[in-house]
């Protein structure tokens, strides 16, 4: 599966957000990338600002153009405001459920494990990180990856919860209990704005 490979810092300093996990980089370099990244800028068309919230909500996600698209048109078509049930379905991909439960550190990293076949959907191995799940779904570590140290590691440093998650960090499994409403979505990301984009 095709993905980003380029460095991440250099798109964490365009949106000038965190979007790959703490860093002390936006703190070195307060200024956008490039050779003119410290020059003063002239003011952004209405396009430049939906196109710039499209990339930030792909890159924060993981995802590449024609695989944002498709589940763009998925949230069009389901029922409900547009930009609301992309975010639910971006929150409900295999890889972005695991990072959230904490057994991946990064949604890099939890798409890794999704890749090797470390991660369980309803006691079934799912290798496919955009694998949608649906409310009560049960996601779990592989019995026979539990042994390596990474996972529980990773749980035992996660401090976060979410309501539409629940996870037993015993047995490092976690259920899908619902899709998340808006508000409770900590990503910062204005929706709206890339339905403006896709309606043009």
């Amino acid at each position: 599966m095709a993905r980003y490979r380029g460095p991440k810092q250099k798109i964490a300093r365009r949106f000038k957000e965190p979007l790959f996990g703490p860093s002390k980089v936006l703190e070195r370099k307060p200024h956008p990338p490039g050779q003119h990244g410290q020059s003063r800028r002239r003011r952004e068309s209405e396009y430049a600002v939906q196109l710039k919230e499209k990339q930030k909500a792909k890159h924060t996600y993981g995802m590449l153009e024609r695989q944002f698209r498709n589940l763009f048109k998925k949230a069009a078509r389901k029922k409900g405001v547009t930009g609301e049930n992309l975010l639910r379905f971006l929150e409900a991909r295999l890889d972005n459920s695991v990072f959230r439960l904490g057994i991946g550190a990064t949604r890099r990293q939890a798409r890794q494990m999704v890749n090797h076949g470390h991660i369980v959907v309803n006691d079934q191995i799912v290798s496919i990180p955009s694998y949608q799940l649906r409310p009560g779904d049960v996601v779990a570590v592989r019995p026979k990856s539990r042994r390596s140290p990474l996972f529980q590691e990773n749980v035992r440093r996660n401090r976060h919860s979410y309501s539409w998650l629940e996870m037993d960090r015993k047995t490092l499994t976690g259920k899908f209990v619902d899709y998340p409403s808006r508000k409770d979505i900590p990503e910062t990301i204005k929706e709206q704005l890339i339905v403006e984009l896709y309606s043009k």
